[in-house]
């Protein structure tokens, strides 16, 4: 670790320039969980936009109670607090994926419904979860990305499947330059999704590793293959069956299984 790369607030906001997301950050050495800061953070509505990064995260989760593991300084790991966002839950995370995915650069790709993919490999992952707080609701995003990781730094069972920004870029990567970009990335296309969000769909669709390849879902403890041919916000992944049908596949149900 270099005593440069520490994540500095004054370097994540040089030359920014949004005026929602990260006009207010926090940098924690360690925590359980992002998430469950920025949580606590939701309950006053007047922290809209807020940020919480952390150097060090020891109790991380994905997606389906998966643990979310990293070292201390290998990571961007963040969570954005929305408090007053009109947003749905699914189009929160197609937002997302975007943004992380131009915040680490142009060969990163996502893959539905939370993974971020680097040369074929997951680089990062997101958690959307929704509050009900008082008198509104809150949605808190975490997102971690995965900087300086070796190969060896990962378990054995993710080694074929998980990478780093470092591992594929052969360079050290700049976490402050990372976390600039998510921050501006984050604000430009929740402002989209607000103003027009054909445009996040479109994006994402583009990003796509997924879309007019075969896919194989678990949904409900039942396997279904077939092409994915679209996505819409709400319903999630729409799939041409390999019996013929077409079928939409919503996150909350939903995995990606592993072909045989």
């Amino acid at each position: 670790m270099r005593r440069s790369d520490l994540l500095d607030v004054d370097k994540i906001k040089e030359g920014l320039g949004t005026k929602w997301i990260g006009s207010q950050i926090i940098v924690y050495k360690s925590t359980s969980s992002t998430n469950d800061v920025a949580a606590e953070y939701a309950k006053n509505k007047n922290n809209d936009g807020l940020t919480i990064f952390a150097e060090e995260q020891t109790k991380g989760r994905g997606r389906a109670g998966n643990k979310w593991i990293t070292g201390k300084y290998d990571s961007v790991i963040c969570s954005f607090v929305l408090t007053k966002c009109s947003i749905k839950p699914d189009m929160l995370s197609l937002v997302c994926a975007v943004a992380a995915a131009q915040a680490i650069g142009p060969n990163a790709r996502v893959k539905w419904p939370n993974d971020i993919i680097l040369n074929g490999k997951k680089v990062g992952g997101i958690l959307v979860e929704s509050k009900n707080i008082k008198n509104h609701r809150a949605y808190i995003i975490g997102i971690g990305i995965n900087c300086h990781q070796k190969k060896n730094d990962f378990e054995d069972q993710l080694r074929k499947t998980a990478t780093s920004i470092d591992i594929e870029s052969g360079t050290f990567t700049d976490r402050n330059f990372v976390a600039k970009r998510l921050l501006w990335s984050m604000e430009h296309w929740l402002q989209t999704a607000e103003k027009k969000s054909i445009k996040v769909i479109e994006e994402w669709k583009s990003l796509s590793i997924q879309l007019h390849h075969r896919v194989h879902l678990i949904y409900n403890s039942r396997k279904f293959c077939g092409t994915c041919i679209g996505i819409d916000p709400e319903k999630g992944l729409i799939v041409q069956l390999d019996t013929g049908s077409v079928r939409m596949f919503d996150a909350a149900h939903t995995s990606i299984a592993k072909e045989n």
